[in-house]
């Protein structure tokens, strides 16, 4: 399971950015694994002033921006909030799972090995980048595995001093497919979960299986690719997962963006797998929205890292 996940003392509160929209979120705990909003408004960005990037400038104009959170924190009953967990734009940050040859002698350099390994990945040096790694279990041939996450320095700055201009402290800034993974979590169910999360530029995918990412992708394609490319996803998946020992298949996919329409997606899911998957909605994740004004796919992010403060 994702460690970061399971830390303690998380706000359950949080912000969610992306280029067309800024949500800000409080949740409260109704029972076991069912949460509510207690408090939620999202704001609409003029078009230009936000553009994700992993290298470039991301806020076209600060002030402006600084603006549009404060109405979004305002509107949702929450200026007197302080403490948050941030969401920002997936093109904003970059993920990968890292592989490391399990050594006898990799323990005194295992974070050198790792931040070598990610700049690979990443393309940038790991002096430039806010890393963060996670444990996940072996590969087949016993090498070491972690789930990694980076953001530039220069991006992250970008939004973090505009927090600090507020007096917020931002303990948990996570890009928003990650944070949207919270929903699917089954550590202890014998099912793989699938989420694709829509970007500008076509889509971020992460499989879990008993609460670890075992697949992570991020597809560039246009708005009428995006089915082929889930098809070449599912067939990838097919190939190589669909026939584990243990019997574990794909049941279940999170579809976060509207350019991702579930009759579609269930029906190449059903021609690559020969069978359909479950499309998850709010209230099959624990989440009760109180208004139709209110659309999950929005939430998922913010609301995935308040749902955390009650871990």
């Amino acid at each position: 399971m994702f460690e970061i996940f399971t830390q303690p003392n998380y706000p359950n509160a949080a912000i969610g950015i992306e280029s067309e929209t800024v949500t800000a979120v409080s949740l409260s705990k109704d029972g076991q694994n069912r949460y509510s909003i207690n408090r939620a408004s999202a704001v609409e960005v003029p078009k230009g002033l936000l553009r994700p990037a992993f290298s470039e400038t991301n806020i076209s104009a600060p002030q402006e921006f600084r603006v549009i959170l404060e109405e979004a924190v305002t509107s949702a009953g929450l200026l007197g909030q302080k403490k948050w967990s941030v969401s920002l734009p997936s093109n904003a940050a970059r993920t990968a799972i890292i592989t490391v040859e399990n050594d006898k002698d990799l323990k005194n350099n295992l974070a050198e090995v790792i931040d070598w390994k990610s700049e690979q990945s990443f393309g940038c040096p790991a002096a430039e980048m806010r890393l963060s790694y996670f444990p996940i279990s072996n590969d087949r041939e016993g090498r070491l595995r972690f789930f990694a996450a980076a953001v530039k320095l220069t991006v992250l700055d970008e939004y973090e001093t505009i927090f600090e201009d507020f007096g917020w402290q931002a303990g948990l800034i996570l890009p928003r497919a990650v944070a949207e993974t919270r929903w699917i979590l089954s550590e202890g169910e014998e099912v793989d979960s699938l989420l694709i999360s829509s970007q500008s530029d076509g889509f971020v995918a992460l499989l879990l299986r008993r609460g670890e990412p075992r697949v992570v992708r991020s597809v560039s394609c246009t708005v009428n690719e995006i089915e082929d490319e889930v098809y070449r996803l599912l067939m990838y998946y097919n190939d190589r997962f669909a026939d584990s020992p243990d019997g574990v298949r794909l049941s279940r996919l999170l579809l976060i963006g509207g350019e991702l329409v579930p009759q579609q997606i269930i029906a190449v899911c059903r021609e690559a797998l020969g069978k359909a998957a479950t499309i998850l909605r709010a209230e099959d994740v624990g989440l009760r929205l109180p208004n139709e004004a209110l659309d999950f796919e929005g939430l998922a992010a913010p609301a995935g890292l308040a749902s955390l403060a009650f871990r």
